[in-house]
């Protein structure tokens, strides 16, 4: 069996000529050898891509530092929302509050401005003498 056939023929005749002396044609797959050239073209050709994946690459890495940049606060947002909804309240920090002391319970308590009762402890011993102005006290609450 030889490696080639039909070599002395024009390579634009050469099919012609195989298929008109074969006993059958069929499609088949097999592996094809590079020629020299091909190999070239391919290792430049893999070069391209190469320096274009590496170009999209980094266009991929600044926009996702672009996306996490805005997410940041977003996700910060929702994380606090969540943990509100989380435990239905929230902590809030250096408000004035008004604070009255309630002798007979021996309890303080904090009200925000809305009038509400935001904290309460135990009186402490320092806080146990009365003032003249929680003597006549009305806390809108009396009838």
């Amino acid at each position: 069996m030889d490696k080639f056939l039909g070599q002395d023929i024009p390579e634009q005749e050469r099919w012609q000529f195989l298929q008109d002396n074969a006993d059958a044609v069929e499609k088949i797959g097999y592996t094809h050898r590079f020629t020299p050239e091909e190999l070239a073209q391919k290792k430049e050709t893999l070069a391209e891509v190469s320096i274009t994946i590496n170009d999209v690459e980094l266009e991929k890495k600044e926009a996702m530092e672009s996306f996490k940049e805005r997410l940041k606060p977003l996700n910060e947002e929702k994380q606090e929302l969540l943990d509100h909804i989380k435990r239905g309240s929230e902590f809030v920090e250096n408000e004035e509050c008004a604070k009255f002391l309630y002798h007979k319970e021996k309890m303080v308590g904090f009200y925000n401005k809305l009038g509400e009762l935001v904290y309460s402890r135990p009186i402490m011993p320092q806080e146990m003498q009365k003032t003249v102005f929680s003597i006549n006290r009305k806390t809108g609450t009396e009838s």
